[in-house]
């Protein structure tokens, strides 16, 4: 990423990624699972012992570190700390800055931090909790920061544009001609059609 420290971009990407810079102690494995598990399968279904076994930690230290369950998916179902990371840079700039963080976040790990807003197959209540944390974290936060016309609509049609990045580098893994373009060249390719929405043009 071309727009922030790369100190800071580190700290920034393992926190959007639901964990620690450093010495997480399980926290970032605990984390990757449970957004795993909570995707994959209703919130009813899901349970401690399967997410500590996913993430290779005991259930007490899932315990110790969230508690219960509850508040584990809201851990997993905040996207601000991602939001964090998409959004630093200056709007003359976001375009490509949002594509090779969202390829950053993905490498380092292992997923995407904005999808499980799509693939949620959890009741009806967390689906609509999914769907109104995203709204908030980031389209409306977007929407903020743009200027000129239909800002609101704009912050919509990049947020899906870049659910659908997502998802394609998701669908054609790990052999599609994605997975082997590298990060500037997805940004040489799709950034430019984020960008004008960014500026309105």
């Amino acid at each position: 990423m071309s727009t922030t420290d790369g100190s800071a971009t580190a700290t920034a990407a393992a926190t959007a990624a639901g964990g620690e810079a450093e010495g997480g102690s399980g926290r970032d494995a605990i984390v990757r699972a449970a957004r795993r598990a909570f995707t994959l399968r209703p919130y009813a279904e899901v349970t401690m012992r399967g997410i500590a076994a996913a993430a290779g930690v005991s259930p007490s230290l899932i315990v110790k570190r969230f508690g219960t369950k509850e508040a584990l998916f809201n851990t997993v179902a905040d996207f601000g700390a991602a939001a964090d990371a998409l959004f630093a840079a200056p709007l003359p700039e976001l375009g490509r800055h949002l594509v090779l963080t969202m390829v950053d976040l993905r490498e380092r790990f292992g997923g995407d931090p904005l999808l499980r807003v799509v693939f949620s197959l959890g009741i009806e209540d967390e689906r609509t909790l999914l769907r109104a944390r995203f709204r908030e974290q980031v389209t409306d936060r977007l929407a903020g920061r743009l200027t000129g016309p239909d800002a609101a609509l704009r912050a919509e049609l990049v947020a899906g544009q870049l659910l659908g990045l997502g998802a394609t580098l998701s669908l054609h893994r790990p052999d599609g001609a994605g997975a082997h373009a590298g990060a500037e060249r997805l940004a040489d390719l799709y950034a430019p059609g984020l960008q004008r929405l960014v500026d309105a043009a």
